[in-house]
């Protein structure tokens, strides 16, 4: 029996957490609240109240194969993004028992910016346009010069869809607008593939230090949205341009088409859904 730590068990976390406990591995859940601890004892995991910003609350970590940072970003207040995602993940390094077999930072394809349209992979230069992927990067480079270094992989993850994360759904189904452009890629990840990406990262002997997580088979915008419709039989979906400042505007400005070739080639990743059709089929049923 294994023993692994998560920070972060959001969406991607917990169904990583819930697949090693499913397997008979001890799972520590580590949260800043109360009340999901009493959820995650529910749930057969081990809850260990702590706050990653604080590193006094990180003392006496236990002893692990594992360690998971999938920490989100949480905007309604407190800390800055670089302090939850690269001082926090230093904090972690930090307090983490030498032995740690391995450390998997929940990394994001926003590391590398604007590529206009073309395609990028782990050989690409990184350049972040935006706080989340400064403070991404910000983090990849914090593990990889920290003691773990050669034992820790940065999964750089494209945008992750799946039940019950589906954006604009409400939406569609109203008949409302879309606020985004109809152009530009979507790079995408089904949540059951990332976790699995997740598994074989911590469990594989040599695993590549980076490796993008994506299908591999970005939609146009619009391309996505239409069968987002057809499958929920509303009508075909129109687009306004979001807010010059908005978030919505910046990340659709950063146009690039990620390679998932790592993934199946250094991983051993073979994908359950490996394209937005079959991920969106899974989860809306067939039209």
């Amino acid at each position: 029996m294994a023993t692994r730590i998560v920070f972060g068990c959001g969406y991607l976390g917990r169904r990583v957490a819930l697949r090693w406990r499913a397997a008979g591995d001890r799972v520590v859940a580590v949260t800043r609240s109360d009340p999901t601890a009493r959820q995650f004892v529910e749930q057969g995991l081990e809850p260990l109240v702590a706050d990653v910003t604080k590193p006094e609350t990180l003392r006496g970590l236990p002893q692990a194969e594992t360690l998971l940072y999938a920490v989100g970003y949480d905007r309604s207040g407190g800390p800055s993004i670089q302090e939850v995602y690269a001082t926090g993940l230093a904090n972690v390094l930090a307090a983490a028992a030498p032995s740690t077999e391995r450390v998997v930072y929940i990394s994001t394809t926003g590391v590398y910016g604007d590529a206009d349209g073309e395609w990028i992979d782990e050989t690409t230069p990184p350049a972040p346009s935006r706080d989340g992927g400064r403070a991404s990067l910000a983090a990849e480079e914090i593990l990889g010069t920290s003691p773990f270094a050669s034992r820790g992989v940065s999964l750089r993850l494209a945008g992750i869809y799946g039940p019950d994360r589906l954006p604009y759904l409400a939406q569609l189904q109203a008949g409302e607008p879309i606020a985004a452009p109809s152009t530009g890629w979507l790079n995408l990840i089904h949540v059951d593939d990332a976790a699995t990406t997740v598994l074989a990262a911590a469990d594989q002997a040599a695993p590549p230090p980076i490796v993008c997580v994506s299908d591999g088979q970005p939609p146009l915008r619009s391309d996505y949205y239409a069968e987002v419709a057809r499958l929920i039989g509303a009508a075909p979906p129109t687009f306004t341009d979001p807010t010059a400042d908005s978030p919505r505007a910046a990340r659709a400005a950063a146009s690039k088409r990620v390679r998932s070739d790592l993934l199946a080639r250094g991983l051993g990743v073979s994908l359950r859904y490996p394209s937005y059709r079959e991920g969106l089929a899974a989860i809306l049923g067939p039209a």
